[in-house]
């Protein structure tokens, strides 16, 4: 078991009291981190070139505000494949998705305190939309947006902190997507980490129920 991790006789040691020699070390109930689990979620920042402008692609939650793709990490797959499976299930999204997360964001679950253990960590994944199929999930009514629209957007029925955190998801989503475009090396080369959204689909199986979903769904909104 790691020295920074230890049961929870050992979590009821009075505030800054350790065992041995290292005064440093933290304690944290291991009910604790079982409510860290799971708080962890990646979102898919789908975007296409139309007239040579920026645009991205919303979906509404069940709650009627916008926002990306986006659901929890799935056993199995990578972030970048879990982000490609969201952007296909909730705006039908076919194309090719950077392999590293760009930015990474916290929103709270609705109602709840500044518990750290009730926010939710969701690391965000820039997607090249190519191809566009009705979504898999119903009511998502997935939309393209300038890149001022999509912040307009992602601000609405949002408390102004959470708000102002999405829109800057957008600018620097703008401003990555322009530099890897006026990149001085060859396109390829900038498209060497990404993954097909297909792949993810294939990876999840023909066999995932659609229960299986629905209980992973239901903490994206």
């Amino acid at each position: 078991m790691s020295p920074d991790v230890m049961d929870d006789k050992d979590s009821r040691l009075p505030p800054g009291s350790s065992r041995g020699n290292s005064p440093s070390a933290k304690f944290f109930r291991l009910s604790h981190l079982r409510r860290l689990r799971g708080c962890e979620q990646v979102a898919a920042v789908c975007y296409r070139m139309r007239n040579g402008e920026i645009e991205f692609l919303l979906v509404r939650t069940r709650g009627g505000r916008w926002t990306f793709p986006k659901g929890g990490v799935e056993s199995g797959l990578t972030h970048a494949q879990a982000a490609a499976l969201e952007a296909f299930e909730e705006a039908g999204v076919h194309g090719r998705m950077e392999e590293a997360s760009f930015a990474r964001y916290v929103r709270r679950k609705r109602g709840q305190t500044e518990d750290p253990a009730l926010e939710l960590a969701v690391n965000a994944h820039l997607c090249e939309v190519l191809r566009q199929d009705p979504p898999q999930e119903f009511d998502r009514n997935p939309t393209w947006f300038s890149p001022e629209k999509a912040k307009r957007r992602l601000r609405e029925d949002r408390g102004p902190e959470y708000g102002a955190e999405l829109a800057r998801v957008v600018e620097r989503a703008t401003m990555r997507i322009r530099r890897l475009r006026s990149a001085a090396h060859p396109a390829g080369d900038a498209l060497q980490k990404v993954t097909f959204i297909d792949d993810a689909r294939r990876r999840m199986g023909k066999g995932k129920s659609a229960a299986s979903r629905r209980r992973r769904k239901q903490i994206t909104d």
